[in-house]
């Protein structure tokens, strides 16, 4: 095993970082390949920049590298979802029970600079302006090429680990040899950015420990809380709309003013939170949101792809940074514990692929539940007897948001426990007002039918 203690990554982004410190601590040697110039000098200059949220599953492998502390400084506190109606009021709808159960919102550029900088610390050695441009897997050589001056470099490795994003040039150099089963489905909504700067005295100029949502049935704005006191804001919508005002798409609004207007028409509060939203329409581009399924992660002991690369996810769960950082800590895992490469990375996929599925599934009944139902009266009953299922079997009814962010059990257990629950919740609750109408009996007797206790990763 000594001799193959030697991995060449490709991408440097937050995966690619926070693997390359694991492996470094551990006594390989790392090298890191950024199509990229370092963003230490030259700026971020990340691709999609929707804002992130850390949850529980995400802080551990940051533990497990000694990088919390620095990426917990730049990270600000959300309670809850605080739900703004288009009519009647604005209303907080708590993730967890307390502050105890709650996510962070972080910087994509700040988290990822802070994490080159600790992998080099760690011993990793970082190559910026490389560009995998083909690989040579016979014989073990990698092709890259420096966009700036369109030098090329072949350099040998022992395996590659791809983590390079949803467009990974190492997953499409192994599609090349071997057929990964590939296949993306592209949502029929896209996003744009928009910026709530602070406010003149220089605080928040909302309230900032929650992620703002305004839920308009097939479309919806989010805004996230950053450490400098703006909010980053984003609009999901259909690319293309429909034959009436009433179904708006990217294709109907073609112009700032006519952003302005259907702001001032369906998110008329956020007007006076967004004083540049013309120049913001007019310089960020809707881009696309897709889901990419492979059958095969691995090319024997030779490569690999992890996170994005693997496994893309649309964003509506905030958990695409989480999954990818849980997938750097089993990679490590399962370098440490097998005798070569191809088993390692074999088990890694064997362990990973199906709680892939799980979120990347879960991601997308999110996008409903949060563009839809937030503001329904039946799913804010179904809530409030959630976290009463809760408090009456401890252990036993976990709410599906607390097993997904709060806790460390695998998606997959996730997933199957949320549609038992789910199923629970409505029985108990279909024709009824209240919690007050409930034969508790009954709901007590179907959960102690379905649901055993759950014991958690940690």
């Amino acid at each position: 095993m000594a001799a193959e203690r030697s991995i060449s990554l490709i991408g440097a982004g937050l995966a690619g970082a926070l693997l390359a410190r694991l492996l470094a601590l551990r006594g390989w040697r790392v090298d890191v390949y950024e199509k990229r110039g370092d963003p230490r000098i030259a700026g971020y200059q990340g691709g999609r920049s929707i804002n992130l949220a850390l949850a529980e599953r995400g802080r551990h492998p940051l533990r497990l590298a000694d990088a919390e502390a620095p990426v917990m400084a730049q990270a600000v506190m959300m309670r809850g979802r605080m739900v703004h109606p288009l009519h009647g009021e604005v209303n907080l709808q708590r993730y967890g029970r307390d502050d105890s159960e709650v996510i962070w919102s972080v910087h994509r550029g700040e988290l990822n600079i802070t994490l080159l900088n600790l992998a080099e610390q760690a011993g990793a050695k970082l190559h910026f302006d490389r560009r995998l441009d083909r690989v040579d897997f016979d014989n073990r050589i990698a092709h890259f090429v420096d966009d700036r001056d369109s030098r090329s470099f072949e350099i040998p490795f022992c395996a590659l680990i791809g983590s390079d994003g949803a467009g990974s040039a190492l997953r499409g150099a192994m599609g090349k040899v071997l057929d990964l089963g590939e296949r993306v489905e592209f949502l029929d909504h896209g996003y744009k950015e928009l910026e709530i700067p602070p406010a003149a005295d220089g605080s928040f100029r909302m309230e900032p420990n929650a992620l703002h949502i305004w839920p308009r049935g097939n479309y919806m704005c989010i805004a996230l809380p950053n450490d400098e006191k703006t909010f980053t804001v984003t609009l999901f919508m259909p690319n293309q709309g429909g034959s009436t005002v009433e179904n708006p798409g990217f294709d109907t609004i073609r112009t700032p003013q006519e952003a302005r207007a259907f702001f001032a028409r369906d998110f008329p509060d956020t007007l006076p939170l967004i004083p540049k939203l013309e120049r913001d329409w007019a310089r960020n581009p809707a881009s696309t949101l897709a889901t990419l399924h492979l059958e095969r992660w691995h090319l024997d002991g030779r490569a690999l792809v992890i996170g994005d690369a693997a496994h893309a996810m649309v964003p509506f769960h905030g958990q695409g940074m989480n999954c990818a950082f849980e997938d750097c800590a089993a990679l490590a895992e399962h370098l440490d514990t097998h005798a070569d490469l191809d088993e390692a990375f074999a088990a890694f996929e064997a362990e990973r692929k199906p709680n892939a599925r799980a979120i990347q599934q879960m991601a997308l009944e999110n996008y409903r539940e949060m563009r839809d139902r937030v503001d329904d009266a039946d799913y804010r009953l179904q809530r409030e007897l959630e976290l009463r299922l809760q408090q009456r079997h401890p252990g036993v009814f976990v709410p599906h948001y607390a097993m997904v962010s709060f806790m460390r059990v695998p998606y997959s257990t996730a997933l199957d426990r949320s549609e038992i629950q789910q199923g629970i919740l409505v029985r108990a609750t279909r024709g009824k007002e209240s919690l007050d109408q409930l034969d508790w009996a009954s709901v007590d007797a179907d959960v102690a039918a379905h649901l055993t206790p759950l014991t958690d990763a940690a």
